[in-house]
């Protein structure tokens, strides 16, 4: 195994899963989660399930069914006897549909509390700025 190949290995075993999604979605999320943070490259190989079973001592048939899930979606191929590699792409893809998630979950929510306590645009757009500043100086 080349040493770039094994250092992502170790970046994706050192995931924790948590109780909330099935094991299977957290898989899937963490491979995604690896693409869109260019972790992973289009046609570079994935993690293999036997790695994951083996770290993560899950069955193998739950590391497949997220793998399958990305393979089903586009996201990564197979190469018979190689192995699962990511999509042409799968980047864009993944961030296309985070997007639209990221408006649903968060926006539009914030922007109907914004409606409910009168806060126009512009005031919007300044609280909003003033947040970014303060995460980005780490508080």
């Amino acid at each position: 195994m080349q040493i770039d190949t094994a250092i992502k290995v170790v970046e994706y075993l050192s995931y924790q899963f948590n109780d909330k999604d099935p094991i299977y979605i957290q898989i899937k999320r963490r491979i995604e989660d690896q693409i869109v943070n260019n972790q992973l490259a289009e046609h570079e190989q994935i993690p293999s399930t036997t790695e994951m079973v083996n770290y993560y001592q899950v069955n193998h048939i739950t590391v497949s069914k997220g793998v399958n899930l990305l393979v089903d979606e586009g996201i990564v191929y197979k190469k018979r006897g190689i192995g699962m590699f990511v999509a042409e792409g799968a980047r864009e893809k993944l961030m296309k549909r985070r997007k639209g998630e990221f408006i649903a979950r968060y926006i539009k929510p914030m922007l109907k509390e914004a409606d409910k306590l009168n806060i126009n645009s512009a005031e919007l757009k300044q609280m909003i700025k003033q947040a970014k500043e303060s995460v980005k100086n780490g508080s």
